[in-house]
């Protein structure tokens, strides 16, 4: 017993001698005094080894310098705590600021809200849609039915498919599934643009990837044409790329448009001089067009007797590559941060 009163008070008098001035000495004195592994906890299993007779006294004793320890802790914690420039205490504004890394927009995000910032500007409101779809909003609507060959130029990802009369569930193909939502509301006339992500079950590579995203537009009201399309994207390309861009439409055939159209733009890599990324011809393709199929309208609800519309609709991935000189497509979704980083002051 008398060992154990020597070994408090020297105990006592080690940390009444101690002196903190910061709070990792604070913390090693938790550590040291008061952890599960620490002094206090040693010395209270010393109690086996005190005679019967003397237990209450030793637990007495042993309580008191627990008591004693948790004490001094809490005094050194509120003293270092109320010290200018610590964590918990008064902040020293005389001190320097600690360098606040910046972030930055995905370059896909930075290109899809540029042409969108451009038809905004023209009165096209942004209506988005859901990325798993069924097979009529996707397919069906859109004037492809079930064995269109159409179908067969996109390669789906079904989440569910249709079996003994059930919907049919799939990752949407394009943002035209939007257009179809937009056109059942019954709300006319429309004018928006539909930004979003796609699926295609495709092969990955530099140039093609299973997920990309797309920005679709419709436009319908009486007496739309194609020259209106025309004009329209006139527009969208001159402030897209820049007023000496020479522009081409080219007939092509999309189920949902009739008459369809691909648009070119000279290559704003070579000028139109020819290179690998236009293969020499001097022209890009950045999107198709045409104006809505008449069984589309049918479909929603709309009278074709008595509005026309037109739809374009385009890839973000391909003007994102070209902008910021990107040769490889998986970069996009890869998030490197040495990657990412490039883009902290793009605009």
């Amino acid at each position: 017993m008398q060992e154990l009163i020597q070994k408090i008070d020297s105990y006592k008098s080690e940390i009444n001698q101690f002196i903190a001035t910061d709070e990792k000495l604070v913390e090693d004195f938790r550590i040291k005094w008061l952890g599960t592994k620490g002094i206090l906890k040693g010395i209270m299993g010393e109690m086996k080894n005190v005679p019967n007779e003397q237990k209450r006294e030793a637990g007495q004793l042993l309580n008191e310098f627990k008591l004693f320890a948790e004490a001094k802790y809490n005094e050194f914690k509120e003293t270092v705590s109320s010290q200018p420039g610590s964590a918990s205490g008064e902040i020293d504004l005389s001190l320097p600021g600690d360098e606040t890394p910046l972030g930055s927009r995905h370059p896909i995000s930075l290109m899809r809200n540029k042409i969108i910032s451009i038809f905004q500007r023209l009165g096209f409101a942004v209506a988005e849609g859901p990325e798993i779809e069924d097979d009529w909003h996707n397919f069906g609507a859109l004037n492809m039915p079930e064995h269109h060959p159409a179908r067969d130029m996109q390669d789906t990802f079904y989440v569910d498919a249709a079996n003994n009369g059930a919907v049919s569930w799939l990752l949407r193909t394009h943002t035209s599934n939007t257009q179809v939502h937009e056109m059942q509301k019954g709300k006319l006339p429309i004018r928006v643009i539909c930004p979003g992500r796609v699926y295609r079950n495709e092969t990955i590579s530099a140039r093609s990837h299973c997920f990309f995203h797309q920005v679709e537009g419709l436009y319908i009201d009486e007496n739309v044409s194609f020259a209106d399309l025309k004009q329209t994207l006139y527009f969208f390309v001159k402030e897209m790329y820049g007023k000496d861009v020479k522009v081409r439409f080219r007939p092509s055939y999309f189920p949902f448009t009739e008459p369809s159209a691909e648009m070119d733009v000279t290559c704003f890599i070579c000028g139109g001089k020819g290179c690998n990324i236009c293969k020499k011809t001097g022209w890009v393709e950045i999107l198709g067009c045409g104006v809505v199929h008449p069984n589309v309208l049918k479909n929603c609800g709309i009278d074709p007797e008595k509005y026309t519309g037109f739809a374009f609709g385009m890839g973000v991935e391909r003007p994102a590559l070209l902008k910021y000189g990107i040769n490889d497509i998986r970069l996009f979704s890869e998030n490197d941060v040495r990657f990412l980083k490039q883009f902290t002051s793009a605009t």
